[in-house]
């Protein structure tokens, strides 16, 4: 019998693990040599050429690789990218190097550790919704959206009135949402902004009945702190931050004082990037460095790359192939694709013919990583989450 030989794909120490014991290795064994069989890439902005010269002699002291711009090496550029590739082994080794290193390479060897064990991917978990759990890491969650807004892009002034917006939630519910997320200010480009106390008088009375008459937790889509406080006050579950803190940095406060989950969203002024991801993944770092310090517990944040804010069509499309690279925070991601206008772009549609192409990027996006999609139409990606889930591995059984 000839021998047969195909590629195996793994993305991290599981399922290197699983590999390996379908070869028939012992535990122990697999354990030893998981570690060789994941490769990492990971990229350094802003290093000083003496700093990037030692990186690059000991990754390839540990059999891996850096690379590094032309002029490292006699030190005419004044600083480098660096792309550091081995395997986690290698990078163990690595790192035990630069811990006895000068020039702030020990910090940095910290840094680079986060990077990978986010990249590992975070352990199953409940997430504590103020009394409403979720268990991350299982499935993939749909957040239903209610927008009470006289101008919303997509349903606007369809629920202003507390009661068609309740009939609304409900139904949501019914089709499937796990969470509802309750807007009072339009996003839409071109908004006009919302006074506080408008805002209220939309939110908090759909909001009081929701929580008495629906059984899954309610967001509240706001970035005014004052808003979110008395959402608090009123009940709501979740603080969703289109701002990501920016706006109103007394937000991660209340959010803590609370317990509540925080959503922070990107959503950048302009559309000008020196690295996508890069510049996406250091606004995040601020914001989460923000909700800590003000007390919000790591595990009760989770990241939105915001598709359709301060990007362009192709933005958003390198967002959504590049979504794992996010994983190097550690945190859940929430995507809200549903209807915007690149969809509309890419197949020339306008929004109320826009299902088909949601429908694409909500099973690209599970596919790449994401926990959480936020929809308007509840029923369709429903059932596209527990397709995909099922394809990933989450979720069904069968």
């Amino acid at each position: 019998m000839a021998i047969r030989v195909y590629s195996v794909m793994v993305e991290n120490r599981d399922e290197a693990m699983r590999a390996m014991a379908f070869v028939g290795a012992d535990r122990p064994g697999c354990r030893y040599m998981a570690p060789k069989a994941v490769h990492r890439l990971i990229m350094l902005e802003g290093v000083l050429p003496r700093q990037a010269n030692i990186l690059k002699q000991e990754m390839l002291g540990k059999g891996g690789e850096a690379a590094v711009s032309r002029g490292v090496v006699d030190c005419s550029v004044p600083e480098s990218r660096v792309l550091l590739m081995g395997t986690l082994r290698q990078y163990e080794a690595f790192l035990a190097k630069l811990d006895a290193q000068p020039f702030g390479l020990p910090a940095l060897a910290g840094r680079i550790r986060e990077a990978l064990a986010g990249q590992e991917g975070y352990r199953p978990y409940s997430l504590d919704c103020r009394g409403r759990t979720l268990a991350l890491g299982v499935r993939t969650y749909v957040m239903g959206i209610l927008n009470v807004t006289p101008d919303s892009f997509s349903d606007g002034g369809r629920y202003c009135d507390p009661g068609p917006a309740v009939e609304r939630a409900c139904r949501l519910v019914a089709d499937g949402a796990d969470i509802i997320d309750l807007g009072g200010e339009s996003t839409r480009p071109g908004h006009s902004p919302v006074a506080e106390a408008e805002e209220l008088a939309r939110v908090i009375p759909v909001l009081k009945r929701l929580v008495n008459e629906i059984g899954v937790p309610v967001s509240v889509d706001t970035t005014k702190s004052a808003v979110a406080r008395q959402a608090l006050e009123a009940g709501a579950h979740i603080i969703n931050d289109q701002r990501a803190l920016l706006s109103d940095p007394a937000m991660a406060g209340v959010a803590a004082e609370y317990g509540a989950p925080l959503i922070l969203m990107h959503n950048q002024e302009g559309t000008h990037y020196q690295d996508l991801i890069g510049d996406i993944v250091e606004y995040f770092r601020e914001s989460i460095r923000l909700a800590v310090q003000a007390g919000v517990a790591r595990q009760k944040i989770i990241i939105d790359p915001g598709f359709g804010f301060g990007k362009k069509p192709e933005h958003n499309l390198e967002v959504l192939r590049r979504l794992k690279d996010l994983r190097c925070l550690g945190l859940p991601v929430l995507i809200g694709t549903s209807r915007k206008s690149t969809i509309g772009k890419v197949l020339d549609l306008p929004v109320d013919q826009r299902l088909e192409g949601t429908a694409a990027t909500v099973a690209a996006g599970i596919v790449n990583g994401a926990d959480f999609v936020r929809v308007h139409d509840v029923k369709e990606m429903a059932r596209v989450a527990r397709m995909t889930d099922a394809i990933v591995g989450r979720g069904t059984r069968l």
